[in-house]
């Protein structure tokens, strides 16, 4: 090793423990001004335990050299310990301010991708966050029979509407549609043999796989079939005394393509009757609106499964259809009332909250046209590119004339429903690009994600990219502030 490197090293080690030794300690950290503005408007117990954790991050970093301060001869005490204290007071401000902030908090959703699991998936329509606000701000009526004034059902209103808008006999509602398999294959099969084909044991969101989520109802799992290929003998061979139900799940999230058959719903329904077997349809996504006419292919609708004779159909109801987190039920009502009369029944029920907001976006359904125009998941899917083209201009023409630390153009891209919803298939869009000049795309999308507001987009390469289609009314100018304050930053 040379003397000049001897010397540098013995120099690191000397600026290492003139740095830990300056480390202002907590008491007097919490002295700066800069926190103390804080007080009054954040329990005093956080801002101690931030400044703590940023002094611990601090040191870590410091002896692992990811943290360097500038220290030499002429370097004095105070110097040295007012870059730490600027260092660990500006980490704990970022931290204060992100703890003072709700974690269900409004976003900007500029990826394109109009189910977003980690954003909320759908979007409410506006009718069901005024119900909630107007009617759900102090006691509500829930579970009471207006007319004896005892216990009644809370899922009465939604029940009828399925009713209306899917041809059911009867319907009920728990809080996800894993739930609602749950506790239909442990209300039917429960210690009992439940047909499915092998090509649809799927794994959903979350690494849950069908096959697991069959053994903790208690029913018994047979497959049979191939994973490409299963065939109505497949079914009939493999009946017994102990089968309880036939069971199809929809791949409303995977596509098997190529050399492939699936027996129909219809013949799964035939050998079902002629056993007196019931059949179980896992629509997963579900539809009340054909999607065809927004150029999907077309998906079964849940009012075409019941009317086929399912026994019990099964799906979302923060999907297709648009609304909060829910799991839908519907069949004939002698399944249905013994879904209700199920011991889990009470564990998966959802709340007030959940049932206006499905309330309120199902009764939209009672007019297609008038759900097309409201619910905003549909909303989306009816935007024309003409439209999209128009928005990403005009974005990507404010952000370039705004600031010179970007440029800006407009592409051809595609959308997706996202949420294990319609795989495989995108929607034509027009995406607003910006390529920033002084930072990575990278570090422009983090800037965007760590606002007070937070900004989500695509990145790609050396630019991140907005797409319309997902920016909801009203946020084209918060999305052109953020994008161009983020790119300010020095």
């Amino acid at each position: 090793m040379s003397p000049s490197n001897q010397e540098k090293q013995s120099d690191e080690k000397v600026a290492l423990r003139r740095s830990l030794r300056y480390i202002p300690s907590v008491e007097a950290i919490l002295q700066d001004e800069r926190l103390v503005s804080f007080e009054g408007e954040v329990p005093r117990q956080i801002i101690v335990d931030a400044v703590r954790r940023e002094v611990e991050v601090f040191r870590e970093s410091l002896l692992g050299g990811k943290q360097t301060i500038v220290v030499d001869e002429a370097t004095s005490d105070d110097q040295i310990e007012e870059q730490i204290l600027d260092v660990v007071v500006q980490a704990t401000q970022l931290a204060v301010a992100e703890s003072n902030r709700p974690q269900y908090r409004k976003v900007i959703n500029g990826t394109g991708v109009i189910l977003h699991t980690g954003l909320g998936r759908a979007v409410l329509p506006r009718a069901a966050v005024a119900r909630i606000a107007s009617e759900l701000d102090g006691y509500s009526l829930l579970q009471v029979d207006v007319e004896t004034g005892k216990r009644g059902r809370r899922d009465g209103r939604i029940e009828w509407l399925l009713q209306r808008l899917t041809g059911a006999e009867a319907a009920t509602v728990v809080n996800n549609n894993a739930a609602a398999t749950s506790i239909v294959l442990n209300t039917v099969g429960k210690g009992r043999e439940v047909i499915v084909s092998r090509g649809q044991l799927v794994e959903i969101g979350g690494s849950f796989r069908l096959p697991e989520v069959m053994e903790l109802s208690g029913a018994k799992l047979v497959e049979v079939g191939t994973t490409n290929k299963t065939h109505p003998h497949d079914y009939e061979n493999a009946i017994t005394e102990n089968t309880a139900a036939l069971l199809r799940v929809h791949p409303s999230n995977y596509r098997i393509q190529g050399f492939t058959s699936e027996t129909s719903l219809e013949d799964m329904i035939a050998i079902g009757r002629k056993h007196d077997i019931p059949v179980i349809d896992d629509l997963g996504a579900g539809a009340l609106v054909d999607l065809a006419q927004f150029g999907f292919e077309r998906e079964p609708l849940l009012s075409e499964s019941l009317a086929a004779g399912a026994d019990l159909v099964t799906c979302s109801g923060d999907k297709l259809i648009g609304s909060g987190q829910g799991g839908i039920i519907l069949g004939t009502k002698r399944w249905v009332d013994a879904v209700r009369k199920n011991q889990f029944a009470r564990i998966v029920r959802p709340g007030k909250l959940t049932l206006a907001a499905i309330e309120a976006t199902l009764a939209l359904f009672l007019d297609q046209d008038v759900a097309i125009r409201n619910v905003p998941t549909l909303m989306m899917l009816a935007r024309k590119t003409d439209d999209l083209d128009q928005q990403a201009e005009r974005i990507a023409s404010a952000i370039e004339s705004q600031s010179d630390a970007a440029t800006t153009s407009v592409e051809d891209g595609y959308s997706r429903m996202g949420s294990g919803s319609l795989p495989t298939q995108e929607i034509p869009t027009r995406l607003a690009t910006v390529t920033p000049k002084n930072c990575s795309a990278e570090t422009l999308a983090a800037r965007l994600r760590h606002r007070a507001v937070p900004v989500f987009v695509r990145v790609k390469e050396d630019r991140i990219m907005v797409d319309p289609r997902t920016i909801l009314d009203g946020e084209d100018y918060m999305l052109i502030e953020a994008i161009v304050e983020a790119l300010e930053i020095e």
